[in-house]
C-alpha cells in the first residue's frame, strides 16, 4: 500500500510540473515571436526612410530639367543674345530632331575627341595594356589589376569605349537572346558601382562565355565608388561574347543622372586630364545601349518596367541614340511644342521602361513617387505577356531585402545585385538562373561585405541600419527646420511649444512630402510629456545644420544644405573644363534663382556674402568641393569637446576627408560628420 501511495503521489507532482514547462515554453516562444515581430517592424520602417529619401532625390532630378529651363529664360544673355550658361550645357540638351548631315558631323567631332593616339602611356603606368580583339586573358588580368586599386589608364580606356560603342551600333534596340547552347541564362541587376557584389557573382557562377551567358539588366553606375570599373569589367565581357553577354540600359546610364549621383565625379576624380573626352565619350556609348532582351522568346527583361502603352514592336523601330537623357522629352528645332506625337510617344515608351515600378492594385498610372515612369497592375502586366505572347517579365530598378521579389503572381519578377545598397547590412544582393525549357527560376542570394562574415544577429543589423536611417531622416528634417516651426507654431497658437501627435505627424509627413510612419518614428525623433503632447521643437534638439559663415542666417542656410544636390548638379554643368571651380557672377546667378524658385526673401547683399565666404583665396572663382565641405551636420548649439573642435578644423578641404582613413579622428567626430557621401562609411 505504502508503495503504490508513494508511486501515486510522485505522478500527481509531476503532472503540474509537467504543465508549467509547457506554460513556461509557450511564453518563451510568444516573448521571442513577439520580439521577432517588432525587429521586423522596425526593419521595413528603416526600408520605408531609405527608399523615400532615395525616391525623393530622384523626383527631383527629374524637375531639375524644368527648372534649369527656367534658369534660362531669366538669366543674363552674351553679346549674342543666348543666356549665358547656355554655354555650358551637356551635349545631352542638344536637340534630337537635325538631319544626317548633323549627325555626321556631330560622330565625327566625338571621334576627333576621343582620338585615343593624343594620349600618351606613362612610363610609371603599372596596370594592364589592353590590346585589341580583347582576350579571357586580358579580362582576367583587368579583374586581378581592379582588385589591386591599379586604374585603367585614359587611353586604353577611351579605347574601349570606343570599341564598345562601334559593337553596340550593331545592336538592335530590343536583343533576342538563346538558351539553345548552353540551355541557361544568368540575368543580374543593378550593381551601382559595388565592384564587390560583380566580383561575388563571377565568384559563384563564373565568367561570361559560350556556355554561361549573362545579361546584365542596367543601373551599371552612380552611387557606388567603382562605376568606372564595373563599366569597363562589362564592356569588356560584351567585347569578347557579343552574343552571349547582353546589356540593357537603366535609367542611370543618362549624362543628367551621373551629374548628381556620383559618376561624372568619379570620371573627374580618377581621369581629371581627360575627363571632358571620358565624360563625353561615356554618355554616348551609354545611349548606345539596348532598351531590352528577350529570351527565348519567352521573357522580357528590362530595366524597369512596362505601362498600357507599351508596344514592343514599336519601341523596336525608334532610334534609342537620340534619348541621350531621359529625363525630360527630346527638344525640337524651337522647343518641345512644335514635337510630334509620334515624337513624344517614343520618348513616354523609354521612359516607361526604364523608370516604372509594379504595384499590386490593378490599372496604369503616373509614377508619383519616383516622378518618373508608371505605376502598373497586374493587368497591365497580363496584357502586355499576351500582346506578345511572352510568359514573364524581368526586371530590376528596386532594391529589395532579399534581392528579388516576386509580384503579380508570380509573373513578374524584381532581381537587384548591390547588397548593402543602404547601409552595411541592409539587404541582400541576388542573381537569378534561368535553365531548362521553361526557364525555371533558381536564386542565388549572397552579401559580398567584410562584414558580411561576422556573426551578426537580425536584432544588431535592424538596429544597425536603423540608427543609419534615422540620421539620413534627421538631415532632411533640419534642411526644412524653418517651414517646419512655421507649422507646427501656427497649430500652437498660445506657443506652448506642444502639438498633439496628430498634428506633429501630419505636419512632418507634409511639410518633408514623405508618407512614412510618423508615429512609430517619433520616439526616435521627438519627445512627449506625461500628456502625450509633443514637444516639438525637441524634433531639432540633437542636431543642426553648421556653415562656417554664419552671416546669411538660418533659412538661408537651411535652403543651400536643402538643394546642395541640385547646386552640385547644375554647378557640374556649369564647369565645363571639370577644374572644379565656375566664377563668382555664375554661382551668384545660381543661388539667385534658387532663392526665387523657395519664394524665399533673400537680399543680394546677403548672396554676395555667400560667394565670397566661399571664395577663400579671392580669386574670383568658386571651388564648389569647399562650397559642399562647409556644411556639416553638428550636435545642437555646436557642443563638441576639445578633441572634437580640433578634429572639424583638422578637415579644411574635400581631399583631407577622402585620406580619413589614415587620420585619427575621435569615433564622435565621425559620427557627428554625416553630410558627406565620401565619409559615411566612418560612422560606426
Amino acid at each position: 500500500m505504502g508503495c503504490t501511495s508513494s508511486h501515486s503521489a510522485r505522478v500527481e507532482d509531476e503532472i503540474p510540473k509537467s504543465q508549467s514547462v509547457i506554460r513556461s515554453a509557450v511564453l518563451i516562444q510568444k516573448w521571442y515571436r513577439r520580439y521577432l515581430a517588432r525587429a521586423e517592424a522596425r526593419r521595413r520602417c528603416t526600408w520605408t526612410i531609405f527608399q523615400s529619401i532615395e525616391y525623393a532625390g530622384e523626383q527631383n532630378q527629374l524637375k531639375l530639367y524644368n527648372f534649369f529651363n527656367n534658369m534660362l529664360s531669366q538669366m543674363d544673355t552674351d553679346a549674342l543674345g543666348q543666356p549665358k550658361i547656355l554655354r555650358a550645357l551637356s551635349v545631352s540638351q542638344r536637340p534630337v530632331l537635325i538631319d544626317t548631315k548633323t549627325l555626321e558631323e556631330e560622330d565625327n567631332e566625338l571621334l576627333r575627341l576621343s582620338d585615343p593616339d593624343t594620349i600618351e602611356v606613362e612610363s610609371t603606368y603599372r596596370g594592364v595594356h589592353l590590346t585589341f580583339p580583347l582576350t579571357q586573358a586580358q579580362l582576367q588580368s583587368l579583374i586581378k589589376s581592379f582588385k589591386t586599386k591599379q586604374p585603367l589608364h585614359a587611353k586604353y580606356l577611351i579605347q574601349l569605349l570606343l570599341e564598345t560603342r562601334a559593337a553596340l551600333k550593331q545592336k538592335a534596340n530590343i536583343n533576342y537572346a538563346t538558351t539553345s547552347i548552353a540551355k541557361q541564362m544568368t540575368v543580374c541587376g543593378d550593381l551601382h558601382g559595388k565592384l564587390d557584389d560583380l566580383y561575388m557573382i563571377f565568384h559563384k557562377n563564373g565568367l561570361p562565355s559560350v556556355h554561361n551567358p549573362y545579361i546584365f539588366n542596367g543601373d551599371f553606375v552612380d552611387r557606388g565608388r567603382n562605376s568606372v570599373e564595373i563599366a569597363v569589367i562589362l564592356f569588356t565581357c560584351f567585347l569578347i561574347n557579343k552574343n552571349e553577354v547582353y546589356l540593357n540600359r537603366g535609367n542611370h546610364e543618362d549624362h543628367v543622372m551621373n551629374l548628381r549621383y556620383g559618376f561624372v565625379k568619379e570620371l573627374v576624380k580618377k581621369y581629371s586630364m581627360h575627363a571632358k573626352r571620358v565624360i563625353r565619350l561615356f554618355e554616348d556609348v551609354f545611349s548606345w545601349l539596348p532598351i531590352a532582351t528577350i529570351i527565348d522568346h519567352k521573357i522580357l527583361v528590362v530595366h524597369g518596367g512596362v505601362s498600357d502603352s507599351v508596344d514592343l514592336n514599336f519601341l523596336a523601330t525608334i532610334d534609342r541614340h537620340k534619348f541621350l537623357s531621359i529625363l525630360h522629352p527630346p527638344r525640337g528645332e524651337n522647343d518641345t511644342a512644335n514635337l510630334t506625337d509620334m515624337q513624344l510617344r517614343e520618348w513616354k515608351q523609354v521612359l516607361d521602361i526604364l523608370w516604372s515600378d509594379p504595384r499590386g492594385q490593378h490599372g496604369c498610372h503616373d509614377n508619383t513617387f519616383r516622378g518618373g515612369g508608371s505605376y502598373f497592375g497586374p493587368d497591365v502586366t497580363d496584357y502586355i505577356l499576351s500582346k506578345h505572347k511572352l510568359k514573364r517579365i524581368i526586371r530590376s530598378h528596386e532594391c529589395k531585402p532579399e534581392g528579388y521579389e516576386f509580384c503579380h503572381n508570380n509573373k513578374v519578377l524584381t532581381i537587384f545585385s548591390a547588397s548593402n545598397y543602404y547601409e552595411e547590412g541592409s539587404n541582400k544582393g541576388a542573381y537569378v538562373k534561368l535553365h531548362g525549357p521553361d526557364l525555371e527560376y533558381q536564386m542565388v542570394q549572397y552579401m559580398s561585405s567584410k562584414g558580411a562574415n561576422r556573426k551578426v544577429t537580425f536584432a544588431q543589423r535592424v538596429t544597425r541600419v536603423e540608427s543609419s536611417a534615422i540620421i539620413n531622416l534627421r538631415e532632411k528634417i533640419l534642411g526644412s527646420k524653418t517651414e517646419l516651426l512655421e507649422e507646427f507654431r501656427k497649430l500652437d497658437p498660445e506657443q506652448t511649444g506642444k502639438v498633439n501627435q496628430y498634428k506633429w505627424c501630419s505636419v512632418m509627413g507634409c511639410v518633408l512630402d514623405m508618407d512614412l510612419p510618423w508615429r512609430t518614428l517619433r520616439p526616435k525623433l521627438a519627445r512627449c510629456d506625461e500628456n502625450g503632447m509633443v514637444a516639438y521643437e525637441t524634433t531639432f534638439e540633437e542636431m543642426r545644420i553648421y556653415h562656417r559663415y554664419s552671416g546669411n542666417g538660418p533659412t538661408v542656410t537651411e535652403m543651400l544644405y536643402r538643394q546642395k544636390d541640385n547646386l552640385e548638379t547644375l554647378f557640374r554643368i556649369l564647369d565645363r573644363d571639370n577644374s572644379g571651380q565656375i566664377s563668382m557672377e555664375e554661382f551668384e546667378e545660381v543661388i539667385q534663382l534658387l532663392v526665387k524658385q523657395q519664394n524665399m526673401n533673400c537680399p543680394l547683399d546677403q548672396i554676395s556674402d555667400i560667394a565670397r565666404s566661399i571664395d577663400l583665396n579671392h580669386d574670383g572663382r568658386i571651388d564648389f568641393n569647399e562650397f559642399l565641405e562647409a556644411f556639416r551636420i553638428v550636435d545642437s548649439f555646436g557642443k563638441f569637446s576639445e578633441v572634437q573642435q580640433q578634429d572639424l578644423k583638422s578637415i579644411s578641404s574635400l581631399d583631407s576627408i577622402m585620406t580619413m582613413k589614415n587620420c585619427s579622428f575621435s569615433m564622435g567626430t565621425k559620427r557627428r560628420i554625416s553630410n558627406l557621401d565620401d565619409i559615411k562609411e566612418y560612422r560606426p
